[in-house]
Order: C-alpha cells, then structure tokens, then sequence
C-alpha cells in the first residue's frame, strides 16, 4: 500500500468532523443558555424575549458561515481525492501501455523466426 491509497482511507481526523461537532455543541450550548437565561433573567419577558431572538439570529448566522466554511472544506477534499484517483488511473494506463510495447519489442524477434521458419519450409 502506497502513501495516496493512504490519502483515499477514511480519516475521522477531518477537519470537517471537527467543525461539525463544534458547530452541534455550540447549538447545544446556545440552547441550554438560553433556558437558563430565561429562568434567571431579572429583566422583563419582552426584553428578554428581543435578547433572545437577536442571540439566535447571531447564532444561525455562525452556524450558517461555519457550515459554508465546512461545505467548502469538504469539496475541496473531493476535488483533490477526484484529481488524485484520476492522476492513478492514468499513471496506471501509460504503464499498461508501457508494458504491452515492451513485450512487443521482446518477442518480435521471436514472432519473425516462426514466420520466417513456416515460409522457408
């Protein structure tokens, strides 16, 4: 096994598996504060209410760049995993090639004895 079968693995240390359980905890902890928050708030109910609603809208846009971000990572990674299978395929035909002109070259000689030999009898 070479280094780029390597590269093709699954690999839980993905940047993207990262950010995504960032990204659930944050969510997870906006929540719980937001419940705390509104059992010990010493401010109104519709006040709190707005701090709330602003808090969230903050909340779903970092969620949303954060996802972007992590879309972007991952298609970039299949990009690069795409470009790098068809690098391979195309190493491994240039050497297919290869090798049938070389067992070509090798026998030809040999080909054109048996010729000759059934011609001159």
């Amino acid at each position: 096994m070479n280094g780029t079968d390597l590269e093709l693995q699954y690999d839980n240390r993905n940047p993207g598996y990262f950010v995504a359980g960032m990204l659930l905890g944050s969510l997870i902890g906006a929540l719980i504060g937001a419940l705390v928050m509104l059992l010990l708030a010493p401010q109104s109910g519709v006040r709190t209410r707005k701090q709330i609603q602003r808090k969230s809208r903050d909340i779903r846009l970092k969620t949303t760049d954060a996802v972007d971000d992590t879309v972007d990572q991952v298609r970039g990674k299949a990009h690069d995993i795409t470009s790098g299978i068809h690098d391979q395929a195309e190493a491994l035909q240039q050497r297919g090639v290869d090798m049938v002109d070389h067992q070509k070259e090798r026998w030809s000689p040999v080909l054109e004895a048996g010729k000759a030999a059934v011609n001159g009898s």
